[in-house]
């Protein structure tokens, strides 16, 4: 695989990734949750934010994986994972603003 189109292939799945606890109301997109009584969302937030911090583990094993594959992974430090993990939580705005800033209509 080619190094440009792993590259955009992990950022196609990390935006996916990102946005995926806060689009829809199953855990990882397959384990439905049946909403509680009297409320309009069956997920609560830190379950959506634990949902997230898995996601980004799963996004980093594929790119992991990937670069494995194309030539010799290079060790990484702290700075790393903390610039990373910042822009899996930028890539995941778009999907909190659908789910919590939006203003519903009727």
């Amino acid at each position: 695989m080619d190094v440009s189109l792993a590259s955009w292939l992990v950022i196609a799945v990390a935006l996916a990734f990102a946005n995926l606890p806060f689009l829809n109301e199953s855990v990882l997109g397959f384990i439905p949750v049946k909403p509680a009584q009297n409320k309009a969302h069956a997920k609560y937030f830190v379950v959506r934010l634990l949902e997230l911090i898995v996601l980004y583990f799963v996004v980093g094993a594929l790119a992991h994986a990937l670069e494995s594959r194309i030539g010799t992974a290079f060790p990484q430090t702290w700075e790393f994972y903390a610039i990373t993990a910042c822009m899996f939580l930028v890539l995941a705005f778009p999907g909190f603003v659908l789910r919590y800033l939006r203003k519903r209509r009727g």
